[in-house]
Protein backbone atom coordinates (compact mmCIF):
# COMPACT_ATOMS: atom_id res chain seq x y z
CA UNK A 1 0.00 0.00 0.00
CA UNK A 2 1.61 3.39 -0.69
CA UNK A 3 1.15 6.27 1.47
CA UNK A 4 0.32 9.92 0.33
CA UNK A 5 2.26 12.31 -0.19
CA UNK A 6 0.77 15.80 0.39
CA UNK A 7 2.59 19.31 -0.10
CA UNK A 8 1.73 22.69 2.89
CA UNK A 9 2.70 25.47 4.12
CA UNK A 10 4.29 25.61 7.71
CA UNK A 11 1.63 27.35 9.97
CA UNK A 12 2.62 26.85 13.39
CA UNK A 13 6.43 26.34 14.58
CA UNK A 14 5.71 26.58 18.65
CA UNK A 15 6.38 22.91 19.45
CA UNK A 16 9.32 20.83 19.32
CA UNK A 17 9.32 18.26 16.41
CA UNK A 18 5.86 19.02 15.30
CA UNK A 19 4.61 21.54 12.73
CA UNK A 20 1.42 22.47 11.95
CA UNK A 21 0.86 22.25 8.20
CA UNK A 22 -2.17 23.49 6.05
CA UNK A 23 -3.05 21.82 2.59
CA UNK A 24 -5.39 24.22 0.43
CA UNK A 25 -7.69 22.68 -1.63
CA UNK A 26 -11.05 23.79 -3.63
CA UNK A 27 -14.07 22.17 -3.85
CA UNK A 28 -16.93 22.17 -6.24
CA UNK A 29 -20.15 23.19 -4.44
CA UNK A 30 -21.96 20.24 -5.26
CA UNK A 31 -25.67 22.91 -5.46
CA UNK A 32 -24.16 26.02 -7.29
CA UNK A 33 -21.31 24.73 -8.98
CA UNK A 34 -19.04 27.35 -7.75
CA UNK A 35 -15.57 26.10 -6.18
CA UNK A 36 -14.90 26.83 -2.58
CA UNK A 37 -11.38 26.94 -0.50
CA UNK A 38 -10.97 24.82 1.89
CA UNK A 39 -7.93 23.53 3.52
CA UNK A 40 -6.94 20.47 5.60
CA UNK A 41 -4.48 20.82 8.63
CA UNK A 42 -1.86 18.11 9.24
CA UNK A 43 0.35 17.61 12.40
CA UNK A 44 3.53 16.60 11.09
CA UNK A 45 6.80 14.98 13.11
CA UNK A 46 9.96 17.16 12.21
CA UNK A 47 12.48 15.09 14.28
CA UNK A 48 15.31 17.59 13.25
CA UNK A 49 13.33 20.54 13.92
CA UNK A 50 14.39 21.20 9.72
CA UNK A 51 11.34 23.67 8.79
CA UNK A 52 9.81 26.75 10.10
CA UNK A 53 7.28 29.43 10.02
CA UNK A 54 6.07 29.69 6.23
CA UNK A 55 8.00 26.56 4.56
CA UNK A 56 6.55 25.14 1.64
CA UNK A 57 7.23 21.36 3.12
CA UNK A 58 6.39 17.59 1.70
CA UNK A 59 4.80 15.36 3.86
CA UNK A 60 4.05 11.88 4.06
CA UNK A 61 1.37 9.34 5.74
CA UNK A 62 2.95 7.85 8.89
CA UNK A 63 1.90 5.39 11.59
CA UNK A 64 0.42 7.51 14.79
CA UNK A 65 2.65 9.38 17.04
CA UNK A 66 0.11 10.85 18.95
CA UNK A 67 -3.11 11.93 19.03
CA UNK A 68 -3.13 14.26 16.47
CA UNK A 69 -0.32 13.26 14.77
CA UNK A 70 -0.05 11.39 11.84
CA UNK A 71 2.58 12.92 9.00
CA UNK A 72 6.15 13.13 8.71
CA UNK A 73 8.40 15.87 6.99
CA UNK A 74 9.88 14.62 3.92
CA UNK A 75 11.75 18.03 3.14
CA UNK A 76 11.06 21.34 2.75
CA UNK A 77 10.55 22.32 -0.51
CA UNK A 78 11.06 26.57 -0.41
CA UNK A 79 11.94 28.57 2.97
CA UNK A 80 9.24 30.64 3.86
CA UNK A 81 10.14 34.42 4.19
CA UNK A 82 8.66 35.20 7.21
CA UNK A 83 8.36 39.75 7.23
CA UNK A 84 8.33 42.09 10.25
CA UNK A 85 6.52 44.77 9.14
CA UNK A 86 7.56 47.51 11.67
CA UNK A 87 11.21 46.60 10.53
CA UNK A 88 10.24 47.13 7.01
CA UNK A 89 8.13 50.70 7.02
CA UNK A 90 10.72 51.80 9.46
CA UNK A 91 13.42 50.90 6.26
CA UNK A 92 11.13 52.23 3.95
CA UNK A 93 10.90 55.47 5.72
CA UNK A 94 14.61 56.06 6.16
CA UNK A 95 14.86 55.03 2.92
CA UNK A 96 12.01 57.90 1.78
CA UNK A 97 13.96 60.12 3.77
CA UNK A 98 16.78 59.97 1.95
CA UNK A 99 15.68 59.99 -1.41
CA UNK A 100 13.99 63.66 -0.71
CA UNK A 101 17.29 64.66 0.44
CA UNK A 102 19.11 63.73 -2.58
CA UNK A 103 15.95 65.14 -4.64
CA UNK A 104 16.53 68.61 -2.54
CA UNK A 105 20.44 68.86 -3.41
CA UNK A 106 19.84 67.98 -7.02
CA UNK A 107 17.88 71.67 -7.39
CA UNK A 108 19.73 73.96 -5.96
CA UNK A 109 21.77 75.72 -7.96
Amino acid sequence: MSKNVMQGVVTSDKTAKTRRVEIPRLVRDPKYGKYVRRRTICYVHDENNESSLGDKVEIVESRPRSKKKRWELVRVVTKGTVLDLVALRAAQKVQDEGSADNAELGDSP
